[in-house]
């Protein structure tokens, strides 16, 4: 059953990164195309589960926008202006509908890191 999910860790405080906002978005001929945006639940995950399910899964180009910068703003962090990280994309080709598809965000101030998760 083909899905896409995502998570993310603060790496600077040793915890999910609750409250974070993140969009989803689908390459069209003329750009980008918002599909969603949420807030990421106590466990650092969409409130809903998948960002997309077997029957909203098709193949193509993503992007997923992470605002770094808010989320580290509101827990009190002080961040020069500009932040080096305020808005994190991440882009990434879906090539099998069927497969499960997760995009983990590791993210501090100043690093982060992903990859094709499980």
């Amino acid at each position: 059953m083909g899905h896409l999910s995502t998570h993310v860790l603060d790496t600077m405080n040793g915890c999910p990164a609750a409250g974070m906002q993140v969009t989803l978005q689908r390459q069209q001929a003329d750009g980008y195309a918002t599909l969603q945006t949420l807030a990421l639940n106590a466990d650092g995950r969409p409130p809903q589960g998948p960002l997309l399910d077997t029957a909203t899964l098709a193949v193509g180009r993503y992007r997923l926008l992470f605002e770094v910068g808010a989320y580290f703003r509101a827990r009190g962090v002080t961040l020069p202006e500009p932040a080096f990280l305020d808005c994190v994309p991440v882009e990434f080709g879906i090539a099998d509908a069927a497969a499960h598809y997760h995009v983990p965000l590791l993210v501090s101030p100043w690093s982060y890191s992903t990859y094709r998760g499980s």
